[in-house]
């Protein structure tokens, strides 16, 4: 691949990714033909450890609102956060049509009803297998298998050539609801000739084909017949097929069922609703009723797979429930595996569990659950049903897509053919050739409480300093006329030394700010920068001697 410079002419396809390539999460993909844009995916991703504070990631949409004009509509491969999460933040700024499947639209609903946006979006309904118009873009859909229903990868027909983004997906050829890939549709997508294929990497490390959905649900069955207690069960709440299984388990077992955790309850009230989840209210039970119930007859099933500290599972753990307890003989399941980054938060969550006397079966010990994405020989059959002229590997981390691309290359396609990009990079396709042309802003927007994107990184920096070593603060009173020191220096000290015992460090760091304050006025140098900017030096190096810590340092200089 060649990086040229220029502007596309007509007749030829962008891709660009804002989001979705060398990260998990935050999936967000531009297809532009001429002067129209289709958007794929909105999602979020959730903030990594040195992220101090943030509540979630959303990509940069600067790209989207210098082409506000262009955009004809979003489509919605399923309802993962990570494909629709960032649609509120998104649509008060580019309020264009959104296309998604029936329990998408459902999922989406309750997120703009939250926010007040859900009367003035546009929501189009779209099912498998069927074809729209938008602008001059044929858009057809087939279904996929992932771990919620209702997910569809996209076939984008062009006058350029055809493009194809599977979005998420696996072949499990025995799914709980019965919803088989339609591979007919991509094979005859095949046949007519794929441009370019926009597929799922997440799994590419993995070899072999990843199990069926239908095995967990053998294994529930085992674990609910034979547990003595209660069974608290954690899953992700939009993995209906899972949740079904679970119902199915339990009803296998002659147990109640009890529905836990906001997003939970949330997500069996609309699959119920919309029928993709089947639940007979017979052995549907309010969670206020579970202590009436013996222990032996009852299944809790809640949130908090990944140890969240405010979820309904780490409350259980650490005693603070405000309806249930840990009681010894209790078996909890986490039909779930830790997303990249969680793994401490888990640990920890299932050795408070253990500390409860709880029986923990979790993926490290049996088979509670399977990915939803595909394993190598799925993603090889995927690219040999399409045939794509150029690949683009999304999803996933980078090395995943390095992984990806291997594959690719033992099934075919040329190594020139295949890129492998950063977010923001401006790809243009034509039956003759494919290149980069440039690249756009593209990275990532941090939504912390009410702001949006007035954290950076200069504030996560802070934050950073903050929690590792505190903030020293130096507070000075300076006559503005006569130049000499009132009052001071002062000192404040927040998590770097605990002030009571250590009263001789803190007289002597009084000693030299007012040495250095005094040389300083003394050679009539006024300027308050200045004099912080030499605070900050000599502290910095004192502390650094005295403690081997380096915590911010806030001088403030008070006019009198």
């Amino acid at each position: 691949m060649r990086k040229e410079k220029g502007k596309s002419s007509r007749n030829k396809i962008q891709i660009i990714p804002l989001g979705g390539v060398g990260e998990i999460g935050k999936n967000m993909f531009v297809m532009q033909y001429n002067q129209e844009i289709i958007v794929l995916d909105a999602g979020l991703k959730f903030p990594e450890d040195e992220m101090l504070g943030v509540d979630m990631v959303i990509p940069d949409i600067t790209y989207l609102l210098e082409n506000k004009n262009k955009i004809k509509a979003i489509i919605l491969t399923h309802g993962h956060e990570d494909h629709i999460g960032s649609l509120p933040y998104v649509l008060p700024r580019i309020n264009v049509p959104i296309y998604g499947t029936r329990l998408t639209l459902g999922l989406l609903k309750i997120k703009l009803e939250e926010c007040g946006l859900l009367n003035q979006t546009s929501l189009q309904e779209i099912h498998a297998g069927e074809s729209i118009m938008i602008g001059s873009v044929n858009l057809s859909f087939f279904s996929t298998n992932h771990s919620i229903p209702d997910s569809v990868g996209v076939i984008l027909r062009t006058p350029a050539g055809n493009v194809v983004y599977t979005s998420d997906f696996k072949f499990d050829h025995t799914p709980v609801l019965g919803n088989v890939t339609q591979f007919d549709l991509l094979a005859d997508v095949g046949r007519e000739g794929v441009l370019v294929a926009l597929s799922d990497s997440t799994n590419a490390e993995r070899q072999g084909y990843t199990h069926s959905e239908k095995e967990v649900g053998e294994t529930l069955n085992e674990i609910f017949f034979s547990a003595k207690g209660r069974i608290i069960i954690v899953t992700f709440a939009s993995n209906v097929h899972r949740i079904q299984q679970i119902v199915n388990a339990a009803s296998f077992a002659d147990r109640k069922i009890a529905v836990d955790g906001w997003s939970m309850v949330n997500v069996v009230e609309i699959a119920r609703e919309l029928g993709y989840l089947h639940i007979p209210d017979e052995i549907l039970v309010d969670v206020e009723d579970v202590k009436k119930i013996p222990r032996e007859k009852i299944v809790v099933l809640t949130t908090g797979t990944q140890g969240e500290p405010l979820s309904a599972l780490a409350r259980l753990a650490n005693s603070n429930h405000r309806k249930l307890e840990i009681m010894p003989e209790d078996t909890v399941v986490i039909a779930a595996t830790p997303i990249p980054g969680n793994e401490k938060l888990v640990h920890r969550t299932i050795d408070n569990l253990f500390r409860r006397g709880a029986k923990v079966i979790y993926e490290g010990v049996t088979g509670v659950h399977v990915s939803g994405h595909g394993s190598q020989e799925e993603l090889k059959l995927m690219l040999n049903l399409l045939r794509p002229k150029y690949l683009i590997p999304v999803h996933g981390e980078y090395r995943h897509l390095i992984h990806h691309a291997a594959l690719a290359e033992k099934i075919g396609i040329k190594k020139e053919n295949i890129f492998i990009v950063e977010n923001g990079t401006v790809m243009e396709f034509s039956s003759s050739q494919g290149k980069i042309i440039s690249n756009v802003q593209a990275g990532a927007v941090f939504i912390d409480g009410l702001g949006i994107g007035d954290v950076g990184n200069v504030v996560l920096r802070d934050r950073k300093v903050l929690s590792k070593d505190g903030i020293f603060i130096v507070v000075i009173a300076i006559d503005s006329k006569e130049k000499v020191l009132l009052s001071g220096p002062d000192i404040v000290s927040r998590g770097f030394v605990y002030v009571k015992e250590s009263e001789e460090l803190l007289d002597e760091a009084r000693e030299i700010v007012g040495s250095v304050i005094d040389s300083l006025l003394s050679k009539k140098v006024s300027d308050w920068q200045t004099i912080k900017n030499s605070i900050k030096e000599s502290m910095g190096k004192f502390l650094w001697e005295k403690t081997g810590r380096k915590p911010m340092i806030l001088p403030i200089i008070m006019e009198v």
